[in-house]
């Protein structure tokens, strides 16, 4: 039973950790951004950094469902005021109502990720796959780590 309740959530948990990840990443900047819209699967790979101090993190969405990106022309990086990651469950749970414009439900949907970015450049996406990583800082990476200690 646990396993099954698991492998139904997996995809929920995943949002909810990458949630908790950017979540830390509010002061960070945008450093560069990657749309794909023609391969195989659609993809979106987001690089964010604050500095050498912290880690970068790299946001990488696939099958797109929704893309947009709002940025004047005159910014070269964009610094982050507000990021969320939210799940959008298949039907019939309820979706946030400001999902309506982006991405027309109907049964067989799969689950969706939904990310946005707000600052001086906006970034809204919707996905069905999605990861973040999180490098090591240049700080850290350029010592040598003692694993016996």
């Amino acid at each position: 039973m646990t396993d099954r309740t698991e492998a139904r959530d997996a995809f929920k948990n995943r949002c909810t950790n990458a949630a908790r990840t950017l979540a830390s990443c509010v002061g960070y900047s945008i450093s560069r951004i990657s749309f794909d819209a023609f391969a195989e699967e659609d993809s979106l790979e987001i690089t964010l950094r604050e500095g050498p101090w912290k880690p970068d993190v790299v946001i990488c969405l696939s099958n797109i469902h929704h893309v947009s990106i709002d940025k004047p022309p005159q910014i070269a990086g964009s610094f982050i005021d507000e990021i969320s990651l939210i799940h959008l469950p298949v039907l019939p749970h309820p979706w946030p109502a400001d999902t309506t414009d982006r991405v027309r439900r109907f049964d067989g949907l799969c689950e969706l990720a939904w990310l946005r970015i707000a600052g001086p450049a906006e970034v809204d996406a919707v996905a069905s796959i999605v990861t973040v990583y999180t490098a090591m800082s240049d700080d850290r990476a350029s010592t040598v780590q003692n694993h016996l200690r």
